[in-house]
């Protein structure tokens, strides 16, 4: 698939760029409010205890700011940061010299929790209850265990398929949030402060068209700002405004509602050239040249969200929300039939 600039995971250029635009405190941090109210106080009742937070689990698509609020957890906790990834711990060895590792307080990241081996679950299920861990030196009949002791720490969990989690692993975190698509106020404010950090004139309309377009997600309202700004400073004046935002995202191919073209190809195949649907999958991924997983995982997803389509036991179906957003009239299902009548 080439490179969209509007998909949801990190690219190889959004690391320096999010490190830059990371809010470090609760205050500083821009929606998500139910969120950010329940963890002031579980952060604030940890530390007049003394105490490390309970285990973290927070859950959510990608690009919604799971990472940056550990980082600000670690931050209101005075606490010690480390982070990994579910993929990288391959063996059982690996997660106890990372839990080893740790100091009295100290809070582990772990993004994509979901994919850690279950063998290395089982590693984690005495270290997150009692802080310890049981490994086993020698081989076979000189085999022993040894038990070692952990200092308290905190293990914050970020998953975006939070049913993937086995239910043991789930129980064990004490502290569960689902973090919510982002409102079009939430990420004009959340705009706004990346074009100051960014040192980037910009105002409220130019902040509100490119929130528009994000998909309710700050990753992606901060990779079009970045490319708005380029626009805007190689073609207009520099100040991003509603008309530069609007040109410079027309340009991007990123429309109205944050469609881009591998979006309305999709749609537009379905129905010009399957009549709306309901059509398989695989014949879809065939049809636009893609492959299946990409579009269950990828596209489709903000796809239903928005409405235009719904899966059914037969296939997908534009809805007419999908057909009106072209410009279209969704066929009844009787202009259907005689359509089929006479194409007999």
């Amino acid at each position: 698939m080439d490179k969209r600039i509007i998909t949801t995971a990190a690219g190889e250029y959004d690391s320096d760029i999010e490190v830059s635009l990371r809010p470090d405190t609760l205050e500083t941090y821009i929606g998500q409010d139910k969120v950010k109210n329940n963890l002031r106080v579980f952060i604030e009742a940890a530390k007049k205890r003394g105490e490390p937070l309970d285990h973290v689990l927070l859950y959510g698509p990608p690009g919604l700011g799971k990472t940056t609020l550990s980082n600000i957890i670690a931050n209101e906790m005075g606490a010690g940061f480390k982070t990994t990834s579910g993929p990288a711990i391959e063996r059982p060895g690996d997660m106890a010299a990372i839990l080893n590792s740790l100091n009295e307080g100290d809070i582990l990241f772990v993004d994509e929790i979901h994919r850690l081996n279950r063998i290395i679950e089982e590693i984690l299920y005495p270290a997150m209850e009692d802080f310890s861990i049981d490994i086993v030196i020698g081989k076979g009949a000189g085999a022993r265990s040894v038990r070692l002791e952990l200092p308290k720490f905190t293990l914050i969990g970020a998953t975006t398929r939070i049913g993937l989690l086995t239910a043991p692993l789930r129980d064990r975190f004490g502290v569960v949030n689902h973090l919510e698509p982002y409102s079009t106020a939430d990420l004009s404010k959340i705009v706004i402060r990346s074009a100051g950090v960014l040192n980037t004139e910009i105002d409220l309309g130019g902040a509100a068209e490119i929130a528009r377009r994000s998909r309710g997600t700050p990753r992606i309202a901060n990779r079009l700002l970045k490319r708005v700004r380029d626009f805007a400073q190689v073609r207009y004046d520099g100040v991003i405004t509603s008309e530069v935002a609007s040109d410079a995202l027309d340009l991007l191919e990123v429309d109205k509602m944050g469609l881009d073209i591998t979006d309305r190809k999709i749609l537009l195949t379905i129905i010009d050239k399957f009549g709306g649907g309901p059509v398989g999958l695989d014949t879809i991924a065939a049809a636009v040249n893609e492959e299946s997983e990409t579009i269950e995982d990828v596209i489709e997803p903000y796809l239903i969200q928005l409405g235009y389509i719904k899966r059914t036991p037969r296939g997908r179906v534009v809805t007419e929300g999908g057909y009106s957003h072209f410009g279209l009239v969704k066929p009844s299902d009787k202009d259907s039939a005689q359509q089929i009548q006479l194409d007999l």
